[in-house]
């Protein structure tokens, strides 16, 4: 972290005003400079591009033009004409350039390959920040490559801004989520950072947009490997909730008071075709399994309708929920930290509520089908 308590220095010893020194930019180490441009790591996988990739050329073309330099996506896999195509989602999603790397053995990801693909990359055009998704192909890839730079990397970070001294501002909970801290790494480039799914807002596509690639060879063979793949299992084909891209979600919280009274929860979710889930005390308790957990320790969510029924709202959650585009909280307490940020606030008891609630939305949707 960069701030660091120090002690005030006595007035005496101030420098004087007329010095012009008090709020000049510090000048970069000259071994910097030659670090430029943010990049954005694609995550791409049996044809399909990992959202979270273009919600981070959404930020990063925000980063990108705070420091007046380009935006890049980096494309690794088997093959060329495959990654051709990412590049122009790429372009339309605000990339400048996209730097490609294809070969057989980046076919399949695997730690080792993709490590030295990407080390060697910026070890060549030596980018100035690096953003990667916080997934599990992300988490995985980072955390290797950073410790091979030997720089640092600020993991699930929920803010990112660029300082007056060009130091990428990387903002994430710490403490068990109980505060934010900002965190610059100063003394190694490149800046990297991950970014949960949904942290960022999507940016729009600009269909047509163009841009340039540059391509780059893998100097790796297959038998270099230790590892191979056997069998890919998708996230679709399990059972596991999907709550990251869900349009509605309806969750509750230790306000339901019992587990037997969460059902409301998932019959108020059925009605209006949701997801539902639970703050990270019902996790704990046996009440809902954990893929099903908002929070910052669990999903995050940037769903149009999030409706919170007998949850607090501490910062833990708030991270995990506040990109909502609506987000309607049901509490009993009219001081809970949830009202602070919820676009609807509904002060009454969630377990006479929901039923209301739920028959409302049945009786709603019927009149519609009928009507249609």
């Amino acid at each position: 972290m960069s701030d660091q308590a120090k002690p005030a220095a006595p007035p005496a010893a101030a420098p004087p005003a007329a010095s012009g020194r008090a709020g000049m930019k510090k000048e970069l180490p000259e071994h910097f400079k030659a670090y430029k441009h943010v990049w954005v790591f694609v995550e791409y996988e049996h044809g399909h591009i990992h959202p979270v990739s273009l919600e981070l050329l959404g930020e990063g073309r925000k980063l990108a033009d705070k420091l007046g330099a380009e935006l890049a996506g980096v494309a690794l896999g088997g093959d060329a004409e495959e990654l051709g195509h990412v590049a122009a989602t790429c372009w339309e999603h605000g990339a400048d350039l996209v730097y490609r790397v294809a070969d057989p053995v980046l076919a399949h990801y695997r730690n080792e390959p993709y490590t030295k693909a990407l080390t060697d990359l910026v070890n060549t055009f030596k980018p100035e920040i690096v953003l990667l998704g916080a997934t599990t192909l992300g988490r995985d890839l980072a955390g290797s490559v950073a410790t091979t730079l030997l720089t640092g990397l600020t993991a699930d970070c929920t803010e990112l801004a660029i300082d007056d001294e060009r130091s990428l501002a990387a903002t994430r909970p710490t403490f068990g989520g109980s505060l934010l801290c900002t965190i610059h790494t100063l003394n190694f480039r490149p800046q990297m950072a991950t970014v949960r799914p949904r942290v960022m807002a999507m940016p729009d596509a600009q269909p047509g947009r163009l841009g340039r690639i540059i391509d780059h060879a893998l100097d790796m063979r297959e038998e270099d490997v230790i590892t191979k793949v056997l069998q890919f299992v998708a996230d679709r084909e399990t059972n596991k909730a999907q709550l990251s891209y869900a349009d509605a979600v309806v969750a509750g919280g230790l306000g339901l008071k019992s587990p037997e009274n969460f059902q409301l929860v998932k019959d108020l979710a059925a009605a209006i075709g949701a997801e539902y889930g639970g703050s990270r005390p019902l996790v704990q308790k046996g009440w809902i399994t954990a893929d099903r957990q908002i929070g910052q320790t669990g999903k995050t969510i940037r769903p149009k309708l999030y409706i919170a029924a007998g949850i607090s709202g501490a910062i833990q959650h708030r991270v995990g929920v506040e990109g909502a585009d609506l987000i309607v909280a049901i509490n009993t307490d009219p001081k809970a930290p949830i009202f602070d940020f919820a676009h609807v606030g509904i002060v009454a008891n969630a377990v006479e509520l929901l039923p209301v609630l739920t028959a409302a939305f049945r009786r709603r949707l019927s009149v519609h089908r009928l009507a249609s």
